[in-house]
This record gives structure tokens, C-alpha cells and sequence, in this order.
């Protein structure tokens, strides 16, 4: 093996610094320029090392990476383009269904794109209820993470896809997503219908009152909705119809252009858009692509030695990494892993579609990286997203243990149920 161990160390301490410095240093860390700071000096002992030993490996990790970016790029610019006005009533069954709508939405649009879409409507429907925290905590829940699984646009599995997985392997994890989405919403339903009869007795049922919709909702700029297509679109048809790298990366381009000159700019301004968030994203990943190198390498490699072989290991290892770290690279990781076992290299995933056993790994992966990525807040780049819009709009948020006090109550007894279920 050609990489030393020690060449894991800036990808590690890439991660770290993704977990740690939004919460010690967050006006530092706020400025892109810092991000691509850090991403640089971790990357550069990892070119000398990639360089030294294939350097066709940064290549690749270099297109992966390009591939990666348009696709949330583009997903993010059309999403914003798209204004939800007015409001629905914030009563708890409204909001039931408004999160169920979401999680659906999020497989479309991608996590962070359905995110930005649907949050300020979302808060704006339940401005005069008191206990809001609870409302913002289960959106991070469902649209922000566990939703988005059956199409990997937007979320850990398109990275799988652009390494030979099917693009809809996804979508066969419907009844882990069924199991998981239905549980989240009768509990959710239940606490807010418990929180909202108490908000009741206290206002002596003024809240009911307050709570009704001041004008009906409207979508504006929906000809989004056509270039969103196109980006699912092309993603399918490259997989299935093997286009060579570039072509639909040039369709999602064109739909964003398309987006961007065809949306008046006040539905951006409405939406408070900017660049940030995805240069942010851009920054930060262009790090991540490069400093993954050594350790998908060296994991592929040890894959058999580490004696993580079954589907509940790779469920909760994956799903534990993506709670602290970014889901990301985290599903690549374990991904390459599970490769090895199979006979699989760490540029081609799709030898584990040729077994069951292979399936059921990736099947593993794949929702551990995903839904255990809302365990905190930094499981997922929109799970901050959301927390900083909704505190922004007055919701009071908890802080990064009182999240967590949310998520383990609540998720991982659901987690616990999808392992008995599926990943014995």
C-alpha cells in the first residue's frame, strides 16, 4: 500500500475542524476566505503524497468533486428562484402534512434546496404559537436529513452514483424510508398536538384564532420547477445511458443559467438569497474531495482486517461518523469500505450490486449516512442552515446538547427499530 497512515491525519483533521470551528471560532469561520484557507493547508501534504503515488487519483477525485458542486449548485440557485407567498393555518395536523410534503420534496430538490424553500413559510404559518422550538427541531428531522433518501440528488448517495452505483438504488430503500418518515410524523403529531391544546387552555383559545392564514398560498416562479426536472433529469439518463463526464454536468449548468436570467430578481430578493451558502459548500468540499484520497485508499485496502462485515456495523459506524462529521464523505468512506469486501476498487462501487450481500451493505450506508446526519447540528451542512433562518424569524433554538437531548429521545429509538427491521 502506497499511502502512509499518517496521510489519514489532514482529512481527520479537516472534519474536525468542519465540527469545531462554527461553534468555537463562528465569526472566523464565517468568512469563505478562512474556509478555503484551511481546505488549502490540509490539502497540500495529501497532493504530496497523491502525487508521489498515483497521481491519477486527484484526477478523479477532481471530477468527482466538479460533478458534485453542480449538481448542489444547481440545485440550490433553481430552488431559490421558486417563492412560496402567504400562509397555511399552523395548526399540529397542517404541519403534519407540511413536513410530510417536505420529505417527499427533499428527494426532488435535494435536502438543502427543499430546506431553504420551505422554512420561512414554515415559521412565517406558526408565528403566534408559543412553543415553536419542537416545530423547527422535527423539519430538521425530515426535510432537512432522513427525507431526502430515495434519490440521491443533493444528498451522500450521488457520490456513490458518480462511482457506478445505480441511480435509483436509492429508491428501493422506500420501506426503510416509509418506517422512518411515518414514525417521525405521528411522533411529531403528537407532541404538537399535546404542546398546541396546552397553548390553547393558557390563551383560552385565542391561538386558533391567530394562527389562521392571513392570505392564501401562492407559488411564484414555479417555471423552477421545469429546470429542476432537468437537473433529475439528466442525472438519471447520464447513469443509464453512460454520457461522458461533462455532458451532464453542461445540462445542469444550463438550467441554472436558464433559472438565473429567467427569474425576476425580487423572488430573490424575497427569498433573502446569496452565493454564500454554496461557496461555502464549494470551499469547504474542494478540501474534503482532496484530503479523502488517502483514506478511501487505505479503507479499501484494510476493509477485511477491520472485521466490519455486517449491515448493522456498517449502519451504525457510518451513521455515527455522519453525526459528527459531514454525511458526505462519510458515505463515500464506508462505501469503499464495503467495496473491498466484495472485490470492488475504490473508483468502482458497482460490484456491490452484483450480490445481495453487497446490496444490503450499501442499502446500510446508505441510510445510516443519511438519516443519522440530523443527530446534530453538524451531521448536515442544512441543519445550521435551518437553525440560523428559523433564529433569525424569533424561533429559540437549543443549543448544540439540547439538540442532541431531541435527537436521542426521539431518533435513536427509531434507529434501534430500523436496525431490528432491516439491518440484522
Amino acid at each position: 500500500m502506497c499511502f502512509p497512515y499518517w496521510s489519514l491525519i489532514p482529512f481527520i483533521g479537516l472534519l474536525l475542524a468542519i465540527a469545531i470551528l462554527p461553534v468555537q471560532a463562528p465569526q472566523w469561520w464565517n468568512r469563505n476566505s478562512n474556509k478555503i484557507l484551511v481546505s488549502v493547508i490540509t490539502s497540500l501534504p495529501v497532493l504530496v503524497v497523491v502525487f508521489q503515488c498515483d497521481p491519477h487519483l486527484l484526477t478523479q477525485s477532481m471530477l468527482d468533486y466538479f460533478s458534485f458542486v453542480t449538481l448542489i449548485g444547481a440545485l440550490f440557485v433553481i430552488s431559490s428562484g421558486i417563492y412560496i407567498r402567504g400562509e397555511f393555518a399552523g395548526t399540529p395536523l397542517e404541519n403534519t402534512l407540511f413536513l410530510a410534503v417536505g420529505a417527499l420534496l427533499s428527494n426532488i430538490i435535494g435536502t438543502a434546496g427543499a430546506s431553504t424553500l420551505l422554512i420561512r413559510p414554515y415559521v412565517r404559518a406558526n408565528h403566534a404559537r408559543r412553543n415553536k422550538t419542537h416545530l423547527v427541531v422535527f423539519f430538521i428531522f425530515l426535510v432537512g436529513n432522513i427525507g431526502g433518501l430515495l434519490i440521491p440528488l443533493g444528498n451522500p448517495p450521488f457520490l456513490g452514483f458518480l462511482r457506478g452505483i445505480p441511480f435509483l438504488f436509492t429508491a428501493t430503500l422506500l420501506p426503510h424510508w416509509a418506517l422512518a418518515v411515518g414514525f417521525l410524523l405521528i411522533a411529531f403529531n403528537v407532541l404538537d398536538q399535546y404542546l398546541f391544546l396546552q397553548e390553547e387552555e393558557k390563551t383560552h383559545g385565542h391561538v386558533i384564532e391567530e394562527i389562521q392564514p392571513r392570505r392564501r398560498l401562492e407559488v411564484r416562479g414555479a417555471i423552477n420547477v421545469l429546470y429542476l426536472f432537468g437537473v433529475m433529469t439528466a442525472a438519471i439518463l447520464s447513469g443509464y445511458l453512460g454520457w461522458p463526464r461533462g455532458i451532464q454536468e453542461a445540462i445542469m449548468l444550463a438550467m441554472t443559467l436558464l433559472s438565473w436570467y429567467s427569474t425576476p430578481r425580487t423572488l430573490h430578493q424575497a427569498n433573502h438569497f446569496t452565493f454564500h451558502p454554496i461557496a461555502e459548500v464549494a470551499a469547504m468540499f474542494l478540501g474534503i474531495f482532496i484530503t479523502m484520497i488517502p483514506a478511501l485508499e487505505i479503507l479499501h485496502a484494510q476493509a477485511l482486517a477491520m472485521n466490519v462485515t455486517k449491515p448493522w456495523q456498517f449502519f451504525w459506524l457510518s451513521g455515527g461518523l455522519s453525526s459528527f462529521l459531514d454525511n458526505a464523505p462519510t458515505y463515500l468512506t464506508f462505501s469503499v469500505m464495503a467495496s473491498g469486501l466484495v472485490g470492488g476498487t475504490v473508483q468502482n462501487l458497482r460490484p456491490l450490486m452484483q450480490s445481495g450481500y453487497g446490496r444490503a451493505l450499501l442499502a446500510a450506508i446508505s441510510c445510516g449516512a443519511v438519516f443519522m446526519g440530523a443527530n446534530t447540528y453538524i451531521g448536515n451542512a442544512a441543519n445550521f442552515m435551518v437553525k440560523s433562518i428559523a433564529e433569525h424569524h424569533g424561533v429559540k433554538m437549543p443549543s448544540f446538547l439540547g439538540y442532541m437531548f431531541y435527537s436521542c429521545t426521539i431518533l435513536i429509538p427509531l434507529f434501534i427499530i430500523e436496525t431490528a427491521v432491516f439491518f440484522r
